[in-house]
């Protein structure tokens, strides 16, 4: 075995052990995902579909991928699903290049208001190459106005909605989207990659029954290998898979797609609803301690596995609260909040996520913990090294498994 790679790697799992990771698209795949991840499904070429391969040999990765596929609609209840976009950024692009033209306009919410680079970002092919017009959260709750989306959609008459979020820890109402749409005549289009394992759960409001088409990844709260999925309904289905194969993409991973077989019957577990119940329990817990601390919950609360918070009234940037946190081994990302008057690599906010945690094991006594460091590293405390201790001694007592 390569020294080098074992040095790295091992450094790495140290790091992983001895942190706690707050960052919400992050999770930690289960040891049967990752040796189907690192499986001999990985040598395999196999451009096409199952049973329309431009190679030979693909009778078992065949299976392996229609496993995928049929896992993936008893999970979501989905019409059709193709399982080869290599993430989820690929798979919005997939989506944007089956269904639009340039100039066909798509209404989304900007990055800085909770959306995604891939939600028409001009420094994204999604914002350089397609026409959006972004509608925004509310100046006082923060959250969607419905009334005045369905406003704006009268007037500028979409082709598409997007809704799905990679910074909203709200939850997203999706039967009044859809109304809206309808009322418009615009395709519901659904990026759920933050909230996926909240709807395989039930714990979340459903889109795949209302959307045209919804994409995720399989990673953050779905707790798979990294990778894209896109659910839709039948009548996009050849259009869909035209775009990802041969339009966007060359051979699926193969050994990807297995780890997402594996990692889609995990997910249709009873033993994962009750991961995806704590996920939400520690998020609503920690969003409220660090309330009563006198941080800013950005919309209030959340719904969802994250919790947006504004720095500002500790005097603080989003980047020198992230630094500060990752100091002490508590690992959060810089995130814009909305209407920020900071740019976006200093913002005002950091973004917190529950799953990782969650996933090994840590309940109320540690969000207890968690949210007292958090609150000690923020306003600069000289106990430092003692809050350190703190955060191995919790790290060491919720080992990652496997």
């Amino acid at each position: 075995m390569d020294n080098n790679y074992l040095t790295i790697l091992n450094d790495e799992k140290n790091r992983q052990n001895k942190s706690i990771v707050l960052i919400a698209s992050e999770n930690y795949a289960s040891k049967s995902v990752r040796e189907a991840q690192g499986s001999i499904f990985t040598n395999k070429y196999a451009e096409g579909y199952p049973g329309a391969r431009y190679y030979g040999g693909c009778e078992y990765v065949d299976q392996i991928e229609n496993l995928a596929i049929s896992r993936a609609k008893e999970l979501f209840g989905a019409e059709h699903v193709n399982v080869q976009p290599h993430s989820g950024a690929q798979a919005n692009m997939a989506v944007y290049s089956a269904l639009f033209n340039s100039p066909d306009l798509i209404m989304s919410l900007p990055l800085d208001h909770g959306g995604h680079l891939t939600h028409g970002s001009k420094v994204n092919f999604s914002g350089k190459f397609y026409n959006f017009k972004h509608y925004e959260v509310d100046r006082e709750s923060e959250q969607i106005d419905y009334d005045k989306l369905h406003e704006l959609a009268k007037i500028f008459s979409p082709k598409a909605i997007l809704s799905g979020f990679t910074a909203y820890p709200r939850e997203i109402d999706f039967e009044r989207m859809k109304y809206i749409c309808e009322d418009v005549g615009s395709l519901m289009i659904v990026d759920m990659a933050h909230i996926s394992g909240l709807v395989a759960a039930k714990l979340h409001n459903d889109c795949v029954k209302y959307a045209d088409v919804v994409t995720s990844t399989t990673h953050k709260t779905l707790r798979g290998p990294r990778g894209g999925l896109i659910l839709s309904k039948k009548e996009y289905a050849k259009k869909i898979d035209k775009s990802v194969f041969p339009g966007m993409q060359g051979g699926p991973m193969m050994h990807t797609i297995a780890a997402k077989a594996v990692a889609f019957q995990e997910a249709l577990s009873e033993d994962f609803v009750e991961y995806q119940k704590l996920v939400l329990k520690n998020a609503k817990s920690l969003a409220s301690k660090l309330a009563k601390s006198g941080l800013r919950i950005v919309t209030g609360d959340t719904d969802t596995h994250m919790l947006l918070v504004d720095v500002s009234n500790f005097n603080l940037t989003g980047k020198l609260a992230e630094e500060r946190l990752n100091e002490s081994g508590i690992i959060v990302n810089r995130n814009t909040i909305p209407y920020d008057v900071n740019p976006p690599r200093i913002c005002s906010g950091i973004r917190i996520g529950t799953a990782a945690i969650s996933s090994r094991g840590m309940d109320e006594d540690a969000i207890s913990v968690i949210s007292e460091c958090i609150i000690q590293i923020l306003r600069n405390s000289s106990e430092k090294n003692i809050i350190k201790e703190k955060i191995l001694s919790l790290a060491s007592k919720y080992p990652i498994l496997d």
